[in-house]
């Protein structure tokens, strides 16, 4: 795989994790204080939330990797290029 193409689906990755992740340990504030919006977490942790995604989707990537760089998927230029 490319490097390119690994930073882009590690990216990916990261960001579909994290999306994920973002609702963990969500704790309504019991009294928020005026001009704050009543839903908002009371501690978001959004740090231990980067570090919990990072080492998902490095898990996820290794397995991406594996599977492309190992030829468990057909490369598309061999299956269109195939005669029927």
């Amino acid at each position: 795989m490319p490097p390119l193409s690994a930073i882009t689906v590690f990216i990916v990755l990261w960001w579909l994790v994290f999306f994920a992740v973002l609702p963990w340990g969500i704790r309504r504030d019991d009294a928020p204080q005026t001009g704050n919006d009543p839903g908002a977490p009371a501690k978001p942790n959004l740090l231990r939330k980067a570090m919990v995604t990072t080492a998902i989707a490095a898990v996820l990537f290794c397995g991406v990797y594996v599977v492309i760089a190992g030829g468990l998927l057909p490369n598309l230029r061999d299956v269109f290029e195939r005669p029927v």
